[in-house]
């Protein structure tokens, strides 16, 4: 990557933002974090990856661009994408090439209880995002799908080409709106746009409300794991050096005109999982092992929003880039209890390394 290039990462103190953006710190050019550093989960977390990134939380002030002490071509700004004023300045002096948009309201189980929380960021944020990817042109538009957008489907491996139109949980249909919006926005302004539909995505420095890092944290505490369906539930584990991996390879491949069917708009979408779904208790099972602990199963039966299995197919994203995520589940888990005993050496007690 050349360093002419400028991108844009939004939800860039999350999860897949924070690997996106020290991936990007080896590829050159000019990158700018964004994040609104909201406490949907303790915002320590995020503050601990912008410190890997090079920002202190001292430093940190709203719609402030801050330079990273780690490289001085990485930039952050804490943000909140409602703002729509604010969202426009920043793009009319930075003029972007690229924009990743991780930045969302996440979580199927918490949509239950709170849906408006979703609407602003997920739909409102979205929105103005799109509108400034227009007024200030841009190479490419990449966004966070998912693959809770399959919803209702019952064909599995899940494939774009499957129907989208049955989302089971709110989270999902504010996911399924996002690749609508943008798709409205390719076609009528020529945007080139790729959905990412992202399978179950762990790994270091990871959210807590996920079920991998809540089940490490349950087996530590000696609390009840909590697993629906009575335990008949499969994920396609995706570990996040694998994402990160998918993302950046696809940055500088902007879909032409045409690329999906039935559309003339420059726009595809991708499904980015390992192909591989694992049943819920092998998983349980290996975190088991790999923190010398036994957890206490608490089966439920299926909850309102939630589908058995995730499974996906790649095809596309190996036809474009030639890659096909493939990090097994045990060692994607070690590299994540690793970090978590870290991370939690105190809380646990463990031993210092």
């Amino acid at each position: 990557m050349g360093h002419k290039h400028k991108i844009l990462v939004t939800g860039s103190a999350g999860f897949i933002g924070h690997h996106l953006m020290l991936a990007l710190r080896s590829l050159g050019g000019s990158i700018v974090g964004l994040d609104l550093l909201n406490e949907y989960y303790d915002p320590a977390l995020k503050y601990g990856r912008l410190a890997l990134q090079g920002f202190s939380k001292s430093q940190i002030k709203y719609n402030t661009l801050v330079h990273s002490c780690e490289d001085e071509a990485m930039h952050f700004i804490q943000l909140d994408l409602v703002d729509e004023t604010a969202l426009n300045d920043l793009f009319r002096e930075q003029q972007f090439d690229i924009v990743v948009n991780l930045a969302a309201q996440a979580g199927v189980r918490y949509s239950l209880e709170h849906p408006q929380s979703y609407v602003a960021s997920n739909l409102v944020g979205f929105a103005n995002l799109l509108e400034a990817c227009r007024k200030y042109p841009i190479k490419h538009f990449l966004f966070a799908s998912s693959s809770s957008v399959y919803g209702l489907n019952q064909e599995v491996p899940f494939a774009t080409k499957h129907n989208t139109n049955l989302p089971v949980s709110f989270y999902a249909a504010t996911k399924k709106a996002n690749e609508v919006m943008a798709h409205s926005y390719s076609h009528l302004y020529n945007l080139p746009v790729s959905g990412l539909r992202f399978f179950t995505v762990y790994g270091p420095w990871g959210r807590p409300d996920m079920a991998y890092f809540s089940f490490a944290r349950a087996i530590m505490e000696g609390t009840p794991i909590r697993i629906f369906n009575n335990g008949e539930m499969y994920r396609d584990f995706t570990f996040i050096s694998d994402v990160v991996e998918g993302i950046v390879r696809l940055l500088f491949v902007a879909p032409k005109a045409g690329t999906t069917a039935g559309s003339t708009a420059p726009y595809t979408i991708y499904n980015i999982g390992n192909s591989s779904p694992e049943h819920l208790l092998e998983m349980v099972a290996i975190l088991e092992r790999l923190l010398h602990k036994k957890g206490t199963l608490d089966l439920q039966p299926m909850q309102p929003g939630d589908v058995p299995i995730t499974f996906a197919d790649t095809q596309e994203l190996t036809a474009t880039t030639g890659f096909k995520p493939s990090i097994a589940l045990e060692d994607g888990l070690s590299h994540f209890v690793d970090w978590f005993k870290t991370y939690y050496q105190e809380q646990y007690q463990y031993a210092k390394a």
